[in-house]
């Protein structure tokens, strides 16, 4: 008896895979759609606006080639952007998005077969009989034509099924065009809507030292006593010893940068990271000359010295996020840009909001009153303010 395995029972196998990848995907994205249920205007417009997105990314790397040296990266992201609102989309429908998925190859002309995978180099196919494989510009094209066609959802319910259908093969067929694997899109894009939407439990939030001795170790709890002096300098205060160095706003337009460092005690707090605070305070991990060098370094200080200005030229033109409960995804994916390679990386972007806001509520206190007293605590992820002593 022959144990070779048909390509039926192959394309079966694959799609039953398939069907279980985006089962698992659907059910764990379902508690970040925060969107109106009943209205499907933002939906359809998230998933135009995607598709466009999508489109920057190739435009971008026919401009730049090789050069485009994030282009997988923001391929992936943008592909997995868009699957959110189709599955989105899907659900406000009352239909399953991996049922789509999988009958949409049925759609295909000329008896082509194609199945979503996770090889880069054929992407989507387990199966695949496509006599030509499409340009990425033509694919995009047809993309973008199925997703403008959906819009005729919002007004009528005529050919739900058809419209779906043509948009689900113009994405696979992107994707292959695109040579970026369906598993990556997947399950990047199910780590990032849940990181940026869902509160994780205490234990499972990434911490960074806690194999280290205590002297390499950021503080489990800290008092920051901040003072202003007549020169406009600021001067920082760790258990009665002065750290760093006095600093101004080193701008024409005083705007109180003078006081930053309140946001490398929230990212030591919240996030139990700040090479900028570990310089500070010397406690860096030098037991391990790998971490020392890589995490706790000169060039992860400018990164986190960078990534601190620029959030606050972002933030100066919001009022320093005053009375603001989120921040924008864009934003927040720029943190996720600068980080990326660093062990902080590994922080959720819903962590990150956290310590950001509550990071500038500390600063707008400590700026109103020219300083104060910054209270750090990892246990609890939190950061505070206090008035300075005879205040």
């Amino acid at each position: 008896m022959s144990n070779k395995v048909s390509p039926q029972d192959q394309q079966d196998t694959a799609s039953s895979k398939r069907s279980a990848l985006l089962r698992d995907y659907r059910e764990k994205i379902a508690p970040t759609d925060k969107l109106p249920q009943n209205d499907f205007r933002p939906v359809l417009l998230g998933l135009f606006g995607e598709v466009g997105s999508i489109m920057a990314t190739a435009k971008k790397l026919h401009r730049e080639q090789k050069a485009y040296a994030g282009y997988q990266y923001a391929a992936e992201e943008e592909f997995g952007d868009a699957l959110w609102y189709f599955t989105a989309l899907c659900k406000r429908l009352g239909l399953y998005v991996e049922d789509i998925l999988l009958e949409a190859p049925n759609g295909t002309k000329d008896g082509e077969i194609v199945a979503v995978a996770n090889l880069a180099g054929a992407p989507i196919s387990d199966v695949l009989q496509l006599r030509t494989l499409s340009s990425l510009d033509d694919t995009l094209l047809n993309l973008g034509e199925s997703a403008a066609a959906l819009f005729k959802i919002n007004h009528s319910r005529d050919n739900v099924g058809a419209l779906l259908r043509s948009f689900a093969v113009s994405y696979e067929q992107a994707l292959q065009s695109a040579q970026v694997a369906f598993d990556q899109v997947v399950h990047k894009n199910a780590e990032k809507a849940c990181g940026r939407f869902l509160d994780r439990t205490q234990s499972l939030l990434p911490v960074f030292d806690q194999t280290f001795e205590k002297e390499e170790r950021l503080p489990e709890h800290f008092e920051i006593t901040i003072t202003q002096r007549k020169s406009g300098q600021c001067y920082l205060q760790w258990n009665g010893v002065f750290i760093g160095e006095p600093l101004t706003d080193n701008i024409l337009d005083p705007d109180g940068y003078r006081f930053h460092d309140v946001f490398h005690f929230a990212h030591a707090a919240i996030l139990h990271w700040s090479p900028t605070f570990r310089a500070l305070i010397k406690q860096k991990r030098k037991s391990d000359p790998k971490i020392d060098e890589a995490q706790d370094g000169g060039r992860a200080i400018v990164v986190e010295e960078g990534l601190t200005a620029w959030i606050f030229a972002r933030a100066k033109e919001l009022n320093f996020f005053e009375r603001q409960a989120s921040l924008s995804f864009d934003l927040l994916k720029g943190v996720q840009q600068f980080v990326r390679g660093y062990e902080v990386e590994a922080c959720p972007l819903k962590l990150w909001e956290t310590a950001i806001l509550r990071g500038y509520d500390v600063f707008r206190k400590v700026r109103d009153n020219n300083g104060g007293i910054v209270i750090g605590d990892r246990n609890t992820r939190s950061i505070s303010y206090v008035p300075s002593k005879g205040e």
